[in-house]
């Protein structure tokens, strides 16, 4: 079930976030780091009714599990009918250690793109899950009578 506003904005259903979360696997993890908010480009995978990326040792991992709630946006554009769209999952995040939820974890299709040791496991259980889906503004409509002046070169 979704809702459309009269602005054209389409109120996504949980049910058709989770479609788009399962049709793409990159995203953006903000989380707090120490007094101000960090966002990292994660792969990730949807588990059942969580997602799940693997990591190496660091910031992004530090902050994913210092116990202060995180979110994941993902965003898409649908060009045959001039649409966009944007999901943003918000949550809690633990490290996965137990043997037999490692070994499930070890058969998910996470491929990340960077090279290099991941060998930490994250699930994020979701607390909220929203979404929204909108027509993409013609170029035209920002236009303004300034559009046209001339300017002056770049150094």
């Amino acid at each position: 079930m979704t809702a459309e506003y009269g602005d054209g904005i389409e109120t996504l259903s949980a049910s058709a976030c989770w479609t788009l979360l399962r049709a793409t696997d990159i995203g953006r993890l903000a989380v707090w780091v120490a007094d101000h908010p960090e966002i990292f480009p994660i792969n990730y995978v949807v588990d059942h009714s969580s997602l799940v990326f693997r990591t190496a040792e660091g910031t992004k991992l530090s902050a994913a599990l210092s116990g202060v709630p995180v979110a994941l946006e993902i965003d898409g554009y649908e060009a045959s009918v001039n649409r966009a769209w944007s999901v943003v999952v918000k949550g809690r995040s633990e490290q996965i250690r137990g043997i037999e939820e490692l070994t499930d974890t070890l058969s998910l299709p996470l491929l990340p793109w960077q090279s290099g040791p991941k060998g930490r496991f994250v699930r994020i259980h979701p607390t909220a899950v929203s979404g929204r889906r909108f027509q993409v503004a013609d170029p035209k409509a920002w236009r303004t009578p300034l559009s046209e002046a001339p300017r002056s070169p770049v150094d």
